[in-house]
């Protein structure tokens, strides 16, 4: 989680300011915090490698099924580990939000004139960042455990673009149930609660050929999939970049709204105080 200081111009009124100049000004925070805590990000990669690791080797078999195609399953599963893992550090997020509330910290920032909207960009800024360093370690792990990436690096770099933007718009949602719940046993429970079954309800480790008409159906609403469905289709020898621009587009606009649910919440949590 980041820690926020606020710039002495603006905690005094004298620099309303910009949502960009306010954004980058997080965002630059954020940075520097990751910099300083990498090994936030050692600990966040030990599930996508229980994942990638464990499950390719205990399921590899699983390709003889209908619906894989004979393809190689640590192929299949790389995508699907770093769109699962975008989503755990995107439900996540709020946790950061409540310890800035217990600090007393939240009330500060609220009561000057920073931007709402910076403040869930500065977050953004730092869960979308650690993904990106953690996806960019899965495609080597999964390179060196027998992975193969026939798109190359337009499709690696595609893929970690649908897993960024799956981030974005599931730690504003995190954010914004931080800002209305206030506790992590309340945030975390309703996390699992969307999280699994999304995860579960989505292509990341099962083809969606191999799976009940009932399960495919969803999954065609389920951002999850659509982060997994790009991601593999980036990935192809030959890609059908209409599908892998519908899904971007769709996680984009999913991101666009949550985020300003998200910077709305602040709202309620004024009210409510």
């Amino acid at each position: 989680m980041t820690t926020i200081t606020i710039p002495a111009d603006v905690s005094a009124g004298r620099n309303r300011g910009s949502l960009l100049a306010h954004s980058a000004y997080f965002t630059l925070q954020s940075i520097r915090a990751l910099w300083r805590q990498p090994l936030y990000v050692a600990v966040m990669l030990v599930q996508p490698m229980v994942w990638l690791l464990l499950f390719g080797q205990l399921f590899k078999r699983i390709v003889e099924l209908p619906g894989f195609g004979g393809v190689n399953y640590i192929d299949f599963l790389v995508p699907g580990v770093v769109a699962m893992n975008a989503l755990f550090i995107g439900a996540w997020s709020g946790t950061g939000f409540i310890e800035m509330m217990d600090r007393g910290i939240m009330d500060r920032v609220l009561v000057t004139p920073v931007r709402r909207g910076a403040i869930i960009i500065g977050s953004l800024s730092y869960n979308m960042l650690s993904l990106l360093v953690q996806g960019i370690i899965v495609f080597v792990v999964g390179r060196l455990s027998g992975a193969t990436y026939p798109g190359g690096l337009p499709g690696i770099a595609t893929s970690l673009l649908a897993a960024m933007l799956l981030t974005a718009g599931f730690c504003s949602m995190s954010n914004a149930l931080a800002l209305l719940l206030r506790t992590n046993e309340a945030l975390i429970g309703l996390s699992q609660f969307l999280t699994l079954p999304l995860m579960f309800l989505s292509t990341a480790i099962m083809a969606q050929e191999a799976a009940p008409e009932w399960i495919q159906t969803a999954s065609a609403y389920n951002p999850v999939n659509w982060a997994v469905v790009a991601a593999r289709e980036s990935l192809a020898a030959s890609p059908d970049w209409g599908t892998v621009w519908a899904n971007l587009g769709g996680l984009a606009a999913v991101a666009l709204v949550l985020g300003y649910l998200g910077t709305r919440a602040f709202g309620s949590y004024q009210r409510s105080l």
